[in-house]
This record gives structure tokens, sequence and C-alpha cells, in this order.
């Protein structure tokens, strides 16, 4: 991911960053599961810059972890929908927060080497 010192880029490269995403955790069916998750972690990342593209990444997570009948997660994504729409009025977003139900919705996180990593990559097929 670029360091904090890169001007913000446009939100339609952001926007496209974040269907490259979508589109990676698609094609990314029989990897790990871990690895799937980060997938969809980098557009979590990259998606709450815009209430649209966050609440589809946290949608997109229900359903994943839905599907893994993992019903904590399931639990901790339908809270994070009802928390988007106020966090996105209240602009309280922690930067590089992952999304997941395993950490505080409110706090602000590093964004790990690989979900950075994929963030590049999803930024450079502009």
């Amino acid at each position: 991911m670029p360091d904090r010192s890169t001007p913000p880029r446009p939100q339609a490269d952001v926007q496209q960053a974040f269907e490259v995403l979508l589109c990676g955790f698609e094609e990314s069916k029989g990897q790990a599961i871990d690895q799937r998750w980060l997938w969809l972690e980098a557009a979590h990342v990259m998606g709450q810059s815009g209430l649209a593209m966050h609440w589809r990444a946290h949608a997109w997570m229900l359903r994943f972890s839905f599907q893994l009948r993992d019903w904590p997660e399931t639990a901790g994504q339908f809270l994070r929908l009802a928390l988007v729409p106020l966090g996105h009025g209240l602009g309280r977003l922690p930067p590089g927060n992952t999304g997941r139900s395993h950490v505080s919705a409110l706090r602000p996180m590093e964004v790990s080497t690989p979900v950075a990593d994929l963030i590049t990559a999803a930024l450079e097929q502009q």
C-alpha cells in the first residue's frame, strides 16, 4: 500500500481497485480460507473511503462467513453492516481496519504486508 505521504488517489481509481479486489476474491475459489479472507480484508481497507464500497465489503464478508458457517463472524458482519452508515455519518472510520469480527470496529490498524500487497497490485492495474 502506498505510504501516507502519497497523495490521495482519485475516487475512480479507488473504485476500480476495489472491484479488482472483489474479482480476486471470486477467482480465489479453491485457495485456503485464510488467503481468501485477505482479498476481502483488502477490499474493506480500500472500500472504507466510500459508503457504498464499505457496505459491499461487509456484505461480501457476511456472505462468505455464512458460506463457511462461521457463525461468530456472521454475527460480527451483521453488526458491522449496521455500523457502516453510522461510521460514515460520524466520520469515525479507523484507517487500515480489516473489517473482520475478531478486531474492534473502532480500532485503527497497520495494514499487513499481504493485504498491502493485494491493494498495491489492484491499484497498479489502473
